[in-house]
């Protein structure tokens, strides 16, 4: 074992520098937890900057001082570490450095759900005290802790595709200091490229439909061990061409030619893989359970790749709702008229290149939220960026 740690880990034996565009509103919380006792689990799609963040978080570490031998970095999805557990690895990394318990150590746990026990094990690691810890997952399974080992002990950050002000430091720019009709430009290149990093830095055509074939080769069909592999991408195509709608779990079974249950186990696979988000109606309780549901991309790249780049509305409803995403907004619904989003005192529509019709006006300026706003372009994204914090 010491050979692979050793592979993973080069600073225990030369100077360590990570080139990287920083994403500084993920990269200073995770500083800040460095000052905590919790666990903090970074969560999100494949190929989002998971990894990447960790691996500045260690350059951080060692500029500061920390003793490299003091920081282990494992790949916990690698097939040599299959028969270990998270323990058995931990201890072997002590006994090569001979770091006694009184020393404290900084643990970076990639892929943490490829073990079973995850969280039992983490939770150990907890108890036993002086280990910093940072796990990441791209399942969602790692926020389902049905012995609630981690309740109380962990910290949790999802990672996002780039958001518009990235996507343009991404490509150079910075949005504070850029002339409006270039980022007119640039938020159209956002609109058809989406904002996985390394997707925006390298424009490779295949990279995007590479990435999707993984995530539900791997994450959705052989983790299920589903059978028709065609259904599955069809369902998620469909439901590329219906974000920003309200989806009938009765007409997708129809088309698909598979029952109820079936296409909401297919879905719920999607959202533990972070291919798709989910909204409900605003509403109580039982309202929320019987209406239909809005369903939204993970990042629109992934969706254009699919479907073409058509429907520009959706796609930017799409994007307003990934900016947002953090408020945990309803859809509003009276009468049978839709507002796209609310959340707290704030109401928003979509509506690109487009006016709200007079059913949606009556509606979006007779409600009760205090603040009401029309996103109709760039601006939103300029103006309104804290929603994304």
């Amino acid at each position: 074992m010491k050979e692979r740690l050793e592979e993973l880990n080069p600073w225990w034996n030369r100077a360590f520098e990570y080139k990287a565009i920083q994403r500084p509103k993920y990269l200073n919380s995770l500083k800040k937890q460095l000052l905590r006792k919790d666990v903090a689990i970074i969560t999100g799609i494949r190929r989002v900057g998971k990894t990447t963040l960790l691996k500045q978080l260690i350059a951080y570490l060692l500029n500061k001082g920390i003793n490299p031998k003091h920081i282990l970095f494992v790949s916990l999805d690698l097939l040599f570490f299959k028969p270990f557990t998270i323990q058995d690895i931990v201890l072997e990394y002590k006994k090569i450095h001979k770091i006694p318990h009184s020393q404290k150590v900084f643990l970076f746990l990639d892929e943490i759900t490829y073990k079973d026990n995850f969280s039992q094990e983490l939770k150990n690691l907890y108890d036993l005290g002086n280990y910093a810890v940072f796990a990441s997952s791209s399942s969602a399974k790692v926020l389902k802790d049905k012995k609630a080992f981690l309740t109380g002990r962990a910290r949790y950050f999802e990672v996002k595709p780039l958001d518009f002000e990235e996507f343009a430091l991404f490509k150079g720019k910075d949005v504070s200091k850029t002339d409006l009709p270039i980022l007119k430009s640039l938020f159209e290149e956002y609109m058809k490229q989406g904002g996985l990093p390394e997707y925006v830095l390298s424009q490779d055509p295949a990279y995007l439909s590479e990435l999707l074939e993984l995530i539900i080769s791997k994450d959705v069909i052989s983790e299920h061990n589903i059978k028709n592999r065609q259904q599955v991408y069809d369902l998620f195509r469909l439901l590329c061409e219906r974000v920003g709608k309200q989806v009938s779990y009765n007409r997708l079974s129809k088309i698909l030619g598979i029952d109820n249950e079936t296409v909401s186990r297919y879905i719920s696979y999607f959202l533990d893989t972070f291919l798709f988000s989910m909204i409900e109606v605003k509403g109580k309780l039982n309202e929320r359970i019987k209406s239909k549901k809005k369903l939204y991309c993970v990042d629109v790249g992934l969706r254009n790749v699919v479907t073409g780049f058509r429907d520009i509305g959706a796609i930017y409803e799409n994007l307003v709702y990934n900016s947002i995403k953090g408020k945990k907004p309803f859809f509003l619904l009276k009468n049978g008229v839709e507002i796209d989003f609310c959340f707290g005192n704030t109401l928003i529509e979509a509506k690109y290149g487009q006016d709200l019709t007079p059913e949606q006006k009556k509606l979006f300026y007779s409600s009760e939220f205090k603040q009401k706003i029309v996103a109709k372009g760039v601006g939103f994204f300029l103006d309104n960026s804290s929603f994304s914090e």
